[in-house]
């Protein structure tokens, strides 16, 4: 009898550790393809997707290509032969990349577009913000600061859709006003890579060019605008010149409670990254993933789910990156007296 007690205690035991194996070997792996860490925003993005993705069960291998365009398609397809459930990719190109959206089908890998569209390709889900409506936002800030004089135009990355998306809602604001003569639109150049030392030389020779006679710089994101803005203090313009900008970062933040950056568009990250991760638990768990619309990426129109950005600025500063925690009042504020700071 009590052999029989020991070889039953044994076996359940056995089955109870099989389960567990079984277990691990459910658990869903996520990989998370990104551009590039080297912009501030990309690391709170990465951070937040990963921390929810966890709590969710999941593990994350994160590769990130710094801009390299076939470092980021061996990266990807490396991540999809370790035996990854879903591809989640932030792409430097979305055109170039759009062919790891095959090579992941075809191993049963499904691909959800982060933020950046991957182009001609059946991507299966695309989150992002409403680019569009980001470029409107910026644009109907400076406009209603500067409703006429001259506009400098500075896009961000011409290999990444989101920029021309951008342009897109810019000019919905600013061509009326263009066609009535009250903008004159004195440059358009697109900076590489969104790099602020690349805005910079652009904005350096836009300045010579204009005899420093721009009133307006309508910069893409919050890495352009630093770029515009250095060039603008080697002029002594800083603060005299609009400039929009992108992402809420902390440097940027800083500059428009400090009076060189007029505004920025702030994308609640942790909305985004936290949708993110579950979207991509459930692709993997091959369940529907409710959209809000629907993005053609050249050949396809890819379900979307897309999220709403906030104009930020100098009077709102408080009520939103800081109340909802994004940055700190001491971070933001750092440079400014504390006897000039808002009350929180």
């Amino acid at each position: 009898m009590r052999k029989s007690i020991i070889i039953s205690t044994l076996l359940v035991v056995a089955l109870f550790l099989g389960s567990l194996g079984v277990m691990a070997q459910d658990g869903i792996t996520i990989g998370l393809s990104m551009d590039n860490l080297r912009l501030e925003r990309w690391q709170h993005d990465r951070d937040i997707f990963v921390e929810r993705a966890e709590e969710m069960g999941a593990e994350v291998l994160v590769q990130s290509a710094n801009g390299d365009d076939m470092v980021q398609l061996s990266q990807a397809e490396n991540l999809i032969t370790q035996g990854i459930d879903v591809l989640v990719v932030v792409p430097h190109n979305g055109k170039v990349m759009g062919s790891i959206v095959r090579e992941a089908h075809a191993n049963d890998v499904p691909v959800l577009a982060y933020d950046r569209m991957l182009m001609d390709a059946e991507v299966d889900y695309y989150l992002s913000f409403d680019n569009v409506r980001v470029g409107e936002l910026q644009a109907e800030y400076l406009v209603d600061k500067q409703p006429s004089g001259k506009y400098f135009l500075l896009g961000g990355s011409p290999t990444d859709n989101n920029a021309k998306l951008f342009r897109e809602g810019q000019m919905n604001i600013i061509q009326p006003y263009v066609d009535e003569g009250e903008i004159e639109i004195v440059g358009d150049q697109w900076a590489k890579d969104w790099l602020p030392q690349e805005a910079l030389g652009i904005i350096e020779n836009a300045l010579t060019a204009n005899n420093n006679d721009i009133d307006v710089i309508v910069a893409s994101n919050d890495s352009t605008a630093g770029g515009a803005i250095q060039a603008l203090e080697e002029q002594g313009l800083a603060g005299e010149v609009l400039v929009s900008g992108q992402d809420a970062d902390l440097a940027a933040c800083q500059r428009i409670v400090e009076g060189t950056q007029t505004m920025t568009i702030y994308k609640p990250i942790q909305d985004l990254a936290t949708r993110g991760a579950e979207i991509a638990v459930k692709m993997a768990k091959g369940e529907e993933v409710e959209t809000n619309g629907a993005i053609n990426n050249g050949e396809y129109d890819v379900p979307s789910v897309l999220l709403t950005p906030i104009q930020v600025h100098k009077g709102n500063m408080v009520d939103t990156v800081i109340e909802d925690g994004f940055h700190e009042m001491e971070e933001v504020y750092k440079n400014v007296p504390e006897s000039e700071w808002p009350e929180q």
